[in-house]
């Protein structure tokens, strides 16, 4: 099934108009729209995305969009979704950013943020909760998600190390995992 150019722009555009608080709200908004309504994706290519999102620079929203739009039409899909996903917040921004100082001074606009500030932390919930039932799944991924958390926390080790030294393990796990089946 070949999907349209203006359906994927359009779909990634009702997305950017959604994302109030941050790239991580994308994950239960794509899962929703474009997995479950959809079916254009697979909850476990969204994890992929989503993890591979992680790993390069960028905007965490752009970059899922990017990858899924390059899944569904290639190198023009992913132009579109970015492009899509993109339009809402640069057109609020701009419109935001004309009336800023006024806004601020409104009590109900105060409000406003922090609700949003709220259900923003319930939103990522949701995104952890879905990662982590398609990312910790077995005795080597705890091992590898208890291991990074201690490094992480305790001795303070770079993000940026861990993401690269769990790659490395992952793809040196696979691959013995791989000959030992042969």
């Amino acid at each position: 099934m070949k999907i349209s150019l203006k359906s994927i722009y359009w779909e990634f555009f009702l997305l950017g108009i959604q994302l109030l608080g941050g790239g991580y709200v994308i994950i239960p908004l794509i899962q929703k729209n474009l997995i479950e309504k959809k079916n254009w994706i697979t909850q476990e290519e969204l994890t992929d995305f989503y993890a591979l999102s992680q790993t390069i620079p960028g905007i965490l929203a752009a970059n899922i969009s990017t990858f899924v739009g390059y899944k569904l039409r290639g190198k023009i899909g992913a132009f579109i979704a970015l492009t899509g996903i993109i339009t809402s917040p640069i057109i609020s921004i701009l419109l935001i950013a004309s009336i800023v100082d006024f806004l601020l001074k409104i009590s109900y606009i105060q409000n406003i943020f922090w609700g949003v500030g709220i259900a923003v932390i319930i939103l990522i919930f949701l995104s952890i909760k879905e990662i982590w039932t398609n990312s910790v799944y077995d005795i080597t991924t705890w091992i590898i998600f208890l291991t990074t958390c201690f490094l992480s926390l305790f001795l303070k080790i770079s993000p940026v190390l861990l993401i690269i030294g769990s790659i490395i393990f992952g793809v040196m796990f696979k691959l013995a995992q791989k000959r030992c089946e042969k």
